[in-house]
């Protein structure tokens, strides 16, 4: 049975995914979605803005960047077909909060406790950088969003795109002092609030997962604290 907390990010979800506000990733996001990688030439991309995705009841919220090109942009579900979301889910696999380690298509049946995943950024940008325009415009929707999630206590930041877009939903959505200078994106670092508080990870791109930069331990390591701080 859907709760009302559940309808409500439903419609929400419903009212991202039609979203055209950004030209630049309107045009980007379609054409990858019509050209397609070779892997995938037989399949439907989604090529639309990705909602969050996770436990309407969760304790802890996970924010990336924006949808992968192939991955999120293709499936529909954030870090969902892509290298990244392998080895994001497989984590919170291992630490109880999903009930699978594997992350393929929207359809899959994966389910997770107490934990949101999100993004800064709704739609997959050129080169992965999102123009601060751009970040304005999506941040609208994280700020109807999170107010949503009201058992929310941690944000958990992938990368330091993220780090730094959470600290102004701190202060925006929860009402947190904003702080100057503003506190640096440390893999490990925390933030504590009254309302909510952050932890900083690495994000589990390629290109910190295959070179040693983000391994298995670490992440498991922030998780664990994450799940300490959220009362998981």
């Amino acid at each position: 049975m859907i709760t009302e907390r559940g309808q409500a990010l439903n419609l929400l979800s419903e009212e991202i995914q039609g979203c055209v506000r950004c030209p630049r990733l309107v045009r980007w996001r379609e054409e990858v979605a019509r050209e397609k990688r070779a892997a995938f030439s037989g399949q439907e991309y989604w090529g639309r803005p990705v909602p969050g995705f996770g436990d309407p009841d969760a304790r802890l919220a996970l924010l990336g960047l924006a949808p992968a090109a192939h991955g999120a942009n293709r499936t529909g579900r954030m870090f969902t077909g892509d290298r990244s979301g392998d080895f994001l889910y497989a984590a919170l696999w291992r630490a109880g909060l999903a009930d699978s380690p594997l992350s393929r298509e929207r359809s899959d049946g994966l389910s997770l406790n107490g934990v949101w995943v999100t993004a800064a950024v709704r739609c997959a940008p050129p080169q992965n950088r999102p123009s601060r325009e751009e970040l304005a415009n999506c941040m609208s929707w994280s700020e109807r969003e999170l107010p949503l999630l009201h058992d929310v206590r941690v944000i958990l930041c992938l990368g330091a795109f993220a780090w730094n877009a959470a600290l102004t939903l701190r202060t925006v959505v929860y009402g947190e002092s904003a702080l100057r200078p503003r506190p640096r994106f440390t893999h490990g670092g925390e933030l504590p609030g009254e309302r909510i508080a952050m932890l900083g990870c690495y994000h589990p791109s390629q290109q910190n997962t295959f070179t040693g930069r983000l391994t298995e331990p670490m992440i498991d390591g922030v998780i664990a604290r994450a799940r300490t701080l959220a009362g998981l």
